[in-house]
This record gives structure tokens, C-alpha cells and sequence, in this order.
């Protein structure tokens, strides 16, 4: 925050602090010249209006009040960058992603203890590690193909998943465009549990250049989008296919395979199953083939660490595995 932003913020709370005190204060005070308890002289309706204050234990809690906010700013942070006399923050916001969020982390949280200062997420994190730390060393000794078997681990792994896959793969798991399916045993890099946690622990990046990066003219791709309709074994103009198939065959198939089922090792998907990623209609085959397409999946071992990541992976297994 800088300085102009911070003195901003403490005039004005103070400013505010200052005004209810003076309101109180006022409004407490008897300046009608009439008695306590006294008619003020009208009536509505039969209703007589009295001069009659605010109860003390209400005034006394307004004052109360008024103490506590000051003690409260004192102590913790709520003044601009005044970071309060116990020293105490609700997150360590100087961590980045230079060396990983989780090595960022611990050097906050290192950082914090030498300089005495209290995070409260910090040692939020700390007690987890305590209290469930043993569980997930428990299950990280456990190999995969046993894992998979424990309906406990599957449990942790579904609310590690909710928590931090699901923005993008769904709560169910089923995906959107342009974030694959989990459910459906159709795999771009592989569906066996290592190439999973491989997948998951250093993330990948696929990426299709616009025309395959191939000498295609842009008046050829409604025919190899047909080749591709034909391929996924759906209704079709034959003769525009035949066309398409001319231009597949320029270089299509050095990522995709010359029966166009695709390439684990480089993410190419199978063209043959009508599973689209990116969606299936002719024109955002057309798009896709035009205008290319790059996926970014993140890699998790400097965000949650191998341990949780192998319990992840036992859980997404589990999604086609049935």
C-alpha cells in the first residue's frame, strides 16, 4: 500500500472514531431546556412526547465500544501500514511463484518466525501439517495400485481435488472446452497412475500451431475439417473428406498417426473416438485447425507437494476406473 493510500485509510477511521465519540457526547447531553421526564410540550394521536435520554447501559456500550475499536487498532493491523504492537497478519503476501509457492512459503513463514511476528495462516498451515501430516506420509508410502483401493484415501483425495481442480475440470469432473474430461478414460498423455502423478507433479503444455505448422492454404481447411467429421465416424460430404484427406496427409499424421488415433507421448489427441476437447463442430474444427491451440495444465509439486499429489492421483485414477 502506498504512503498517500495509508495515511488516507488512518485519518479517515481515526476521523470516524473521533466524530461517534463527539455524537455520543452530544446527543447524551440535555440542551432542550426541559426537565428529564418532562412533557416537551406536544402531543400526537393522544401520544404525549417525554424528554426522556438514552438508557446509561445503552450509552455506556456505545462508549465500550468506542474503547475497544481503539485498543483493537492499537494492537493489530486496520491503520494503513501500521502493522500493530502485537505484529500479528492474517497471511504472509510477500510470497511470489520465483522459486514455488510451497518454497516461497516456508521462507515466509521462516522469515516471520525470526522477526517474531504472528501469521495467523501460518500457523493455521502448522497445526494441519501436525495434526494430518502423518496421514498423507502414510499414503505417500502406500504404492498406487494399493491406494486406489482405499476408499479413505479416495475420500481426501476427492476434497484435495475439489479444492484445487475443480476451477478448471469441474466439481464432477467432467470438464468444459478447452479443460478435459477426467471420467471418460480418453487421455491425451496416458491413463496409467505413474504417467497421472508425472502429469499432475510436472504439469504440460500442449500445443497445436495453427495448420499443424504445414503448407495449408486457408481455402483447404473446410475440407479437412470433413476428413476429420469422417474420421469420428460421422456424417459427411465424401467427396469434400477426400479432399481433406489430401491435406492430412501433408503432415497430420506425423502428430496425430497415420489411423489418426493420436500420440500419447506428445498429447496428440485421437481424432477416431468424437471426443473433443475443444469442441466438435465443423466450425470449431475449422477454428481449431486454423488458428491452433495451446493448453496449459500447472504443475502441483511446488504448490501442494508430492505427498498430497499422490493421493490425488489414486483419486483421479479412481474417475475412470470404476
Amino acid at each position: 500500500m502506498t504512503n498517500f493510500w495509508s495515511i488516507w485509510i488512518t485519518v479517515l477511521t481515526l476521523v470516524v472514531i473521533v466524530g461517534c465519540f463527539i455524537l455520543l457526547r452530544l446527543v447524551t447531553k440535555n440542551t432542550t431546556g426541559v426537565e428529564e421526564g418532562e412533557s416537551m410540550g406536544h402531543s400526537f394521536d393522544g401520544i404525549e412526547e417525554l424528554n426522556n435520554p438514552l438508557p446509561k447501559w445503552w450509552s455506556y456500550m456505545f462508549y465500550v465500544t468506542i474503547v475497544f475499536g481503539v485498543i483493537y487498532l492499537a494492537l493489530y493491523p486496520g491503520l494503513g501500514n501500521y502493522k500493530g504492537l502485537l505484529g500479528w497478519s492474517s497471511s504472509n503476501q510477500s510470497i511470489g511463484t520465483e522459486n514455488g509457492i510451497k518454497a516461497d512459503s516456508e521462507a515466509a513463514i521462516e522469515l516471520a518466525n525470526k522477526e517474531g511476528r504472528w501469521v495467523q495462516y501460518d500457523q493455521e498451515v502448522k497445526r494441519a501439517d501436525e495434526q494430518f501430516g502423518p496421514i498423507f506420509r502414510a499414503y505417500a508410502e502406500t504404492p498406487l495400485e494399493e491406494l486406489v483401493k482405499n476408499e479413505d484415501a479416495l475420500k481426501v483425495g476427492g476434497r484435495l481435488f475439489l479444492q484445487n481442480c475443480s476451477q478448471c475440470h469441474g466439481s464432477d469432473a467432467r470438464g468444459s472446452k478447452g479443460f478435459p474430461n477426467l471420467t471418460d478414460n480418453d487421455w491425451l498423455y496416458g491413463g496409467e497412475l505413474a504417467t497421472i502423478k508425472t502429469t499432475l507433479m510436472n504439469g504440460r503444455h500442449g500445443m497445436m500451431p495453427p495448420k499443424g505448422g504445414l503448407p495449408i492454404e486457408d481455402s483447404e481447411i473446410k475440407g479437412l475439417a470433413e476428413y476429420v467429421t469422417k474420421l469420428a465416424g460421422r456424417d459427411h460430404d465424401e467427396a469434400l473428406a477426400a479432399q481433406g484427406q489430401a491435406s492430412f496427409m501433408k503432415g497430420c499424421f506425423a502428430c496425430h498417426g497415420m489411423d489418426a488415433t493420436g500420440n500419447k507421448f506428445m498429447g496428440a489427441p485421437n481424432l477416431t473416438n468424437n471426443i473433443w476437447l475443444y469442441g466438435g463442430s465443423r466450425g470449431a474444427i475449422e477454428q481449431s485447425i486454423k488458428n491452433g491451440r495451446s493448453g496449459v495444465m500447472p504443475a502441483w509439486k511446488d504448490v501442494l507437494g508430492e505427498e498430497k499429489v499422490h493421493v490425488i492421483t489414486a483419486y483421479v485414477y479412481s474417475l475412470s476406473n470404476k
